[in-house]
């Protein structure tokens, strides 16, 4: 296994693997390619962006995508993607790179690292089963328009 910091380079292939992971049962979303390269460029232009692909046998495993940003408690790491292929969903892959993002939160003297996921999707009880906290309190809004 390697895992690399992201770069412009590795835009497409995390897109497409992006696609292949969500748009398929749970979520059933339609992402095309075009907006799979946007939503993750967007990412990358955050000011204090930071980011990690995982390669298993030369093949893209998944990628994170995330950023620093300061808190009242001090300086955090919030995760805006995590996604793996899904031929490899299940088998550790996840947990590598977010052990991985851990080990660099620590390196930066973060306090905490944050994100955000859908409580009805297997992707809630993995991050609770790796003692990430329910925010019971916290709710997202939104708006269709």
């Amino acid at each position: 296994m390697i895992i690399e910091s992201i770069t412009r380079n590795d835009i497409e292939i995390c897109a497409e693997t992006l696609k292949k992971a969500y748009n398929q049962a749970p979520w059933n979303y339609h992402w095309s390619s075009e907006d799979a390269v946007s939503y993750l460029s967007e990412y990358m232009c955050q000011a204090q962006f930071t980011g990690f692909t995982l390669y298993h046998e030369q093949k893209l495993a998944g990628a994170v995508f995330a950023h620093i940003k300061t808190w009242w408690t001090g300086k955090q790491l919030y995760i805006d993607e995590l996604f793996i292929a899904p031929h490899l969903q299940k088998k550790g892959f996840g947990r590598i790179l977010i052990e991985h993002m851990e080990k660099y939160a620590l390196e930066q003297k973060l306090t905490t690292m944050t994100l955000m996921t859908h409580k009805f999707m297997p992707a809630m009880k993995f991050y609770e089963n790796i003692n990430f906290i329910h925010a019971q309190p916290l709710v997202i809004l939104f708006k269709p328009i």
